[in-house]
């Protein structure tokens, strides 16, 4: 085997593991992020990181209704009128 052929194989190896473990971090991340209590009990860092992901959740919607219908911000205030 040559060095070439090592080399190559070992940075495919290192770059599989890589993937992978990005992959389950990003598996137990989503997990504990949909954690919710039965009993309405929430950890103060729980509410606050679904409330970031609300917040990112609204602004994307924002910009979406922005782009295709640009006024429809006036619409919603009279029609609350």
């Amino acid at each position: 085997m040559g060095i070439l052929e090592f080399v190559t194989s070992i940075v495919a190896m290192a770059l599989g593991a890589i993937t992978i473990w990005i992959f389950l971090l990003r598996k137990d991340r989503r997990r504990s992020r949909s954690r919710i209590e039965p009993e309405g009990k929430y950890d103060i860092r729980d509410l606050s990181t679904m409330a970031e992901s609300m917040q990112e959740r609204i602004d994307i919607l924002e910009s979406i209704l922005d782009a295709e219908v640009p006024d429809w911000r006036e619409q919603s205030e009279h029609r609350a009128e």
